[in-house]
């Protein structure tokens, strides 16, 4: 054990909970944090460290230095102005220094009192009275020095760090932190496990802080090992499991899909290259009885609702039922649309029909429909969550649809694959206009098929990305009068809807006033965001897609599914506070058409006249490529994948110590080893996967 891991402490216990009150404050707050297990604490790193292990002199420390002292209180006054403050001079026999507090208790002035010899930690800053500290940490002087560097960890409002640090080396000590992996397939020069955790939590002082900070120190490696060896066992298991289970088999019958060919034929375009490929990579999964798994994405306008439309002809050539369920109701009216106008004529052929469900429907529509599913005459239903409620009951469901599915929980996910019955699991297709790096799929999405739509349709017109910033507003709204002068139509999106005091950003509200002002009485000017009622945002939507409005000022809420090919302009407000996918997706919702269309990016630069680093680099990425794929791989290098994943931190647990940009090779070993170890070592497996995600692998399935 390193010499990290010695000299502890004397510590109190967390103290009981008062009678009949449930957890302690302490206790709701470590579960707040996530740390229930003694395996959560161990693995609960430091954010930093502090060095206690050492006495310096006043004389020897600079300015902006952190540094701990012994001193003699010469001094110790309170004073009232410019306002109450604890003014305290000490002199460690080098030096003096003025100690400066503006919150604090009366045992502190007693603890200050002059004559009292003290330990303090804080900044050392020089000013005109020399050296001074502000707000330091005074304990008394003469105990014995720690030989490790003291944790600083990550907290919460109610949990101070001296009980945090309590609770994280008491439940250290009790972790089972034995070998799970095999013998000798530890990566080479790294630590084991105990040995690693130990020290990273209690560095010896001598340590290269460097490689601390930089996760390449040893311990730091095996621990990134050990976790994305994890993650790939736990996603193998879901993929083995699902392999032994049952899905109902999609073959079409002796008419040789009907439905399918008649879907074909009534299309008013031709399928291109990357949607043939696709289609009938998923038929081959529909005609399987292991159940489909299958991600399918494709950049803004591949066209993934007609390889949706087309699989879901399949199962119902075949008799069963398919629901596709969309996160916002505009997205899915967006699918409903569609899906009723190729499919809804062939459907009353044979007494079938497409059935819409949300939540904002009036109790005697959805009953009707609800009526309808449960006794198969809806063979295709789309909706929102609504479509996952206890009282739709589904007779034959044996293929789930879900687009932009990490904008769903997985429980949602979950609740949905649960329709199909007991017996049986149905063919899960989730569809994505978020592509994902080849890295990125290789770990979160390990579990997964993946199809790519890497081929637009034809017609589709390139789009002009041009940064403008916020003072050439003006110049933007010429640019609207010429666009609405070719009769095109425009968007405006806003980041708020209403005033806010804490962001000075404008808002749809009063930006839709300003351009209905500017551009006169002739052009209708709408207004959509999330909070109006269901019936007013279809209205006005309805009223922009026949070109009754011809400028829709909007929140995010128009991000996916809206098509109105006679929208040839998109200027999107303090760009710079939008992520990446989302300009990109937002960028999408022109260029559908056959007019040359552009997007405009207004920003406001900072009182420097720049943006940050970040934003900056957002904006630099969306002017130089289309490419959605491009654009996802730059995305996950200026967020990481955590941030880039985004919703699916409800589901599989993200990497909180492995950074695959820099652990490729790590990726590499936990991925070879991981089959492995399922095969050779189950129980090994087994151990491994609950030490690092306990009941979280369950989530997997989804």
């Amino acid at each position: 054990m390193p010499a990290a891991a010695k000299s502890p402490p004397t510590e109190k216990p967390v103290p009981a909970p008062a009678p009949g009150t449930g957890m302690s404050a302490v206790q709701r707050a470590l579960r707040k944090l996530g740390l229930l297990r003694d395996i959560d604490f161990a693995l609960y790193l430091p954010m930093r460290y502090e060095d206690e292990t050492r006495i310096v002199r006043l004389a020897d420390t600079r300015d902006g230095e952190m540094a701990q002292i012994e001193a003699v209180v010469t001094e110790s006054e309170v004073v009232y102005r410019p306002r109450r403050q604890l003014i305290v001079t000490v002199d460690d026999g080098s030096d003096t220094c003025q100690l400066r507090f503006f919150n604090f208790y009366p045992s502190q002035l007693k603890q200050l009192a002059v004559g009292a010899r003290v330990r303090i930690r804080g900044e050392v800053r020089g000013g005109f009275v020399g050296r001074q500290m502000m707000h330091p940490a005074v304990k008394a002087a003469g105990t014995a020095l720690p030989e490790a560097l003291t944790p600083v960890y990550s907290t919460i409002a109610g949990l101070a760090q001296p009980v945090l640090r309590r609770e994280v080396r008491s439940g250290l000590a009790r972790a089972v932190l034995d070998e799970t992996l095999p013998p000798g397939a530890a990566p080479y020069g790294t630590w084991d496990l105990r040995r690693a955790l130990d020290f990273l939590h209690y560095p010896a002082p001598d340590v290269a802080i460097a490689t601390l900070e930089d996760h390449s120190h040893p311990a730091w490696q095996r621990l990134k090992a050990d976790e994305l060896l994890a993650q790939q066992l736990s996603q193998l298991q879901a993929r083995r499991q699902r392999a032994a289970q049952r899905a109902p088999v999609l073959e079409v019958d002796s008419a040789g899909g009907k439905l399918h060919k008649d879907l074909l034929g009534a299309l008013p375009f031709a399928l291109t290259g990357a949607q043939q490929r696709v289609g009938e990579e998923i038929t081959r999964d529909l005609a399987r009885e292991v159940p489909m798994h299958r991600l399918l994405q494709g950049d803004v306008g591949s066209g993934k609702t007609v390889v949706a439309a087309l699989a879901a002809a399949r199962c119902i050539d075949a008799g069963f039922q398919c629901a596709l369920m969309a996160p916002t109701e505009i997205l899915a009216a967006q699918h409903f649309g569609k899906l009723v106008n190729w499919l809804d004529p062939l459907l009353a052929e044979r007494g079938l029909r497409v059935a819409w469900l949300t939540g904002s429907q009036k109790k005697k529509e959805r009953d009707t429909m609800a009526a309808a599913v449960e006794s198969g005459e809806a063979a295709l239903v789309v909706g929102t969550h609504a479509v996952i409620s206890e009282k739709v009951r589904f007779r034959r469901l044996a293929l789930a649809v879900i687009d932009e599915q990490h904008r769903f929980g997985v429980a949602q996910r979950l609740a949905l694959r649960g329709k199909a019955g007991e017996d049986v699991e149905p063919h899960l297709l989730m569809m994505s206009a978020t592509p994902i790096p080849r890295t990125l799929a290789m770990s979160y999405y390990a579990d997964l098929d993946v199809s790519t739509l890497d081929e637009l349709p034809p017609g589709r017109t390139p789009i002009v990305t041009k940064l403008v910033a916020d003072h050439r507003r003006d110049e933007v709204i010429d640019r609207i009068r010429a666009q609405l002068e070719q009769g095109r139509q425009v968007y405006w999106v806003c980041p708020l809807i209403e005033e806010s005091e804490a962001v000075d950003l404008r808002n749809a509200t009063e930006t839709r006033d300003e351009l209905a002002e500017a551009l006169g009485e002739q052009v209708r000017v709408g207004l959509l965001h999330s909070r109006m009622p269901t019936a007013e945002k279809q209205s006005v939507m309805e009223d922009f897609t026949a070109n009754r409005l011809q400028v829709l000022v909007s929140t995010t809420v128009i991000e996916v599914g809206v098509d109105v090919p006679n929208a040839s302009l998109m200027v999107i407000e303090h760009a710079e506070r939008f992520g990446l996918s989302q300009l990109h997706q937002l960028r999408g919702r022109v260029g559908r058409g056959a007019a040359a269309s552009a997007c405009v990016l207004l920003y406001s630069p900072n009182e420097g006249g720049r943006v940050g680093e970040a934003a900056r680099a957002r904006l630099k990425a969306m002017a130089e490529t289309s490419d959605g794929f491009e654009i996802a791989r730059r995305d996950l290098e200026i967020r990481g994948p955590g941030e880039f994943l985004g919703a699916r931190q409800s589901g599989a647990p993200l990497l909180r110590f492995a950074d695959l940009t820099n652990d490729a090779l790590l990726l590499d070993w936990a991925r070879e080893l991981a089959p492995k170890m399922l095969d050779r070592h189950p129980d090994l497996a087994a151990r491994h996967v609950d030490r690092w995600l306990g009941s979280k692998a369950e989530y997997l399935k989804a």
